[in-house]
């Protein structure tokens, strides 16, 4: 988000709105300039590496384009810090990127801002740069999102052995009830208003990131369902799994629903937006990392040699499903 010198134009309002708006958020980065200079620059400290990630959340397509400014904001920050959270990533700084429409004014852009910066002081990171431009299309906002972890030490995917246990934090389902209930297909109630709250600000395991450096043998975000996301670590492992649908978590809204309709439940395993933290490794070790961390894990599987993901019923009986998770079109 570089302030170029240029002569008077239409894009004179975004200079604005970046001094305005943007460049305070930068203030915490020294390596930002403040914003006027065209890129940032910055020391990795000794003994870390740097962790980058990038998501785009697209209107129409990641959000429905009813939502409130700020709310899109934490969304956007969210979903790359959970990324970080997988990969046992402390958060170092973000770069932002917007696309928007013309009919974006400044109250628009200042709510937005309002909730950057609600999620900057509390997950303790800076706005270090970024681009935005208008565009004819719909709103669309990138964040690439940077952290650290010590040499050697990042969370993979391609670490599950035969013999682990899986682990899962907080509660699965709550992303596709929330999508659910933002396109009015929940009955209203106070189980759908949590729902929907927990789609539109999903909360990174942060802490337990952190805390399972060390501990973990593989470890991803849940971001397009849990048997899919599962799959792909077991892919990238060259193993298999045996998940217990009875076992996985459900937030008390989430089970609320599921008891009026029961029918929701296998859906809840494949559907996407929930960001919690997937996790394989010695059951001790994980629960240990939980109890540090303050987050609640819950055991819903075995490692197992093979290339399948198994899913049993409360019978042991193998369930079938006609799709394991979100694809990108």
């Amino acid at each position: 988000m570089a302030d170029k010198q240029k002569e008077p134009s239409p894009a004179t309002g975004e200079f604005h709105r970046i001094a305005q708006y943007f460049r305070p958020l930068a203030k915490g980065a020294p390596g930002a300039f403040n914003l006027g200079d065209d890129a940032a620059v910055f020391a990795v400290p000794p003994g870390r590496e740097l962790v980058v990630t990038l998501d785009t959340i697209v209107e129409g397509v990641h959000f429905i384009g009813d939502e409130a400014a700020d709310m899109l904001a934490r969304k956007a920050m969210r979903v790359n810090l959970s990324d970080l959270a997988a990969m046992g990533a402390t958060p170092l700084g973000y770069f932002l990127s917007l696309s928007l429409p013309k009919r974006i004014d400044d109250s628009w852009i200042e709510a937005f801002c309002h909730g950057l910066a609600a999620d900057q002081l509390e997950f303790d990171w800076h706005l270090m740069g970024g681009d935005s431009t208008s565009t004819p299309g719909p709103i669309s906002i990138a964040v690439t999102a940077l952290g650290t972890v010590p040499v050697g030490q990042a969370l993979r995917r391609s670490g599950a052995q035969v013999g682990d246990s899986i682990y899962v934090s907080g509660g699965i389902g709550d992303g596709f009830l929330g999508l659910l209930a933002a396109q009015g297909q929940l009955p209203y109630g106070p189980e759908a208003d949590a729902m929907l709250r927990r789609y539109r600000c999903p909360d990174p395991r942060i802490a337990l990131g952190l805390a399972l450096v060390g501990r973990a043998h593989a470890a991803m975000d849940v971001s397009d369902g849990l048997i899919g996301d599962l799959a792909h670590i077991c892919e990238q492992s060259g193993v298999g799994a045996v998940l217990r649908a009875q076992s996985v978590p459900l937030s008390a809204s989430a089970a609320e629903l599921v008891a009026d309709q029961p029918n929701l439940y296998l859906e809840l395993l494949t559907g996407g937006d929930d960001y919690e933290l997937l996790i394989t490794g010695r059951a001790p070790d994980i629960e240990a990392a939980a109890a540090d961390s303050g987050c609640r894990v819950t055991r819903i599987g075995e490692i197992v040699s093979g290339d399948r993901v198994v899913v049993h019923d409360a019978d042991g009986e193998e369930l079938t499903f006609t799709h394991v998770g979100f694809r990108h079109s």
